[in-house]
């Protein structure tokens, strides 16, 4: 559906994307990830035929976007960081405005303006001014101009930044319902909404693609050791000690008292080493039963600051 191939932009000497290449199938949510100037907005706006690229091809649904602009925008609903509504339109006025700019046949526009507002819950404010909405129900307007056309594609900017923590989750709701007719881009810097979105992630850094795959792959492929957290009854200096001790542990570190009279410890093995059965034994031995064990995943933002070797600027 989406095929980026050698992909470059050159602002002057400056080299904003160098030379990528990815693809996402039809039907897929794909994150967008990278530090701010890594040359994220910048494919986004090729793709979307804001801007043009120095050379490299960008096809939607076949069409590519140099030689069938207008084609290719028929393909794509893009929902920038900052939605481009007008505060002073009625929902009802903007989107028949939108409908009109896309083409959209006059006899349809009724019947698709009110799909779409049932499909964003936008029913209820349709005829009340955009200025006079929420943040939240803005970015519902924001989310609705994008899906006037019905693209098979929806580029997805940012869709959740300033919104609350209830909001937020109803537009990660929606974007997952929209991930069953449409192929999506989400860019987000928040990173847990992508852990939870998105079935494959793309990670851009300094114009270079450094990362595409699903998450369990990346996770797979990063990591390095197998961490656990267990919550043992004794004191700390003694569990770190009988760790310490155990073949294939590599690092202890205490996590502080979260029961009484007991102590949470961060065990860090070597890859491929189960050491629970020799840990259950010493513990029992030195009578500091284990009450909890839990194994703790490689995160996106750790596979995120791995290949991009930055601080947790996100």
């Amino acid at each position: 559906m989406i095929e980026i191939e050698n992909l470059t932009k050159l602002y002057g000497r400056k080299l904003a994307v160098d030379n990528i290449s990815f693809k996402v199938k039809k039907g897929a949510i794909v994150g967008f990830l990278g530090r701010n100037g890594a040359g994220k907005s910048t494919t986004m706006n090729i793709i979307t035929g804001y801007i043009s690229a120095t050379s490299g091809t960008a096809r939607i649904a076949g069409y590519d976007i140099l030689k069938n602009p207008r084609e290719v925008k028929k393909h794509i609903g893009y929902l920038p960081e900052h939605p481009p509504i007008y505060q002073e339109m009625t929902v009802l006025e903007y989107l028949k405005f939108v409908c009109a700019i896309k083409d959209v046949k006059a006899s349809a526009i009724p019947g698709h303006i009110d799909e779409i507002a049932q499909l964003v819950k936008l029913t209820d404010v349709i005829h009340r001014r955009i200025g006079n909405l929420s943040k939240g129900y803005q970015q519902r307007v924001g989310m609705a101009q994008a899906l006037v056309g019905n693209p098979e594609v929806l580029i997805l900017d940012e869709p959740t930044v300033g919104l609350d923590p209830k909001q937020i989750i109803e537009i990660r709701r929606m974007i997952k319902a929209l991930g069953k007719k449409h192929t999506i881009i989400l860019s987000s810097h928040i990173l847990p909404e992508v852990a939870d979105v998105c079935e494959q992630v793309v990670i851009i850094n300094e114009g270079r693609i450094v990362a595409q795959d699903t998450l369990a792959n990346l996770q797979e492929g990063i990591q390095e050791s197998a961490n656990m957290v267990i919550r043992v009854a004794g004191s700390e200096s003694a569990a770190t000690k009988i760790l310490r001790s155990l073949n294939g542990v590599q690092y202890v570190e205490g996590l502080g008292v979260k029961e009484r009279d007991t102590v949470d410890m961060m065990v860090e093995t070597v890859k491929g080493t189960d050491i629970r059965r020799p840990m259950f034994n010493a513990m029992a031995k030195a009578n500091m039963p284990i009450l909890m064990i839990k194994y703790v995943d490689v995160t996106l933002e750790d596979i995120f600051l791995k290949l991009t070797g930055t601080e947790r600027e996100l």
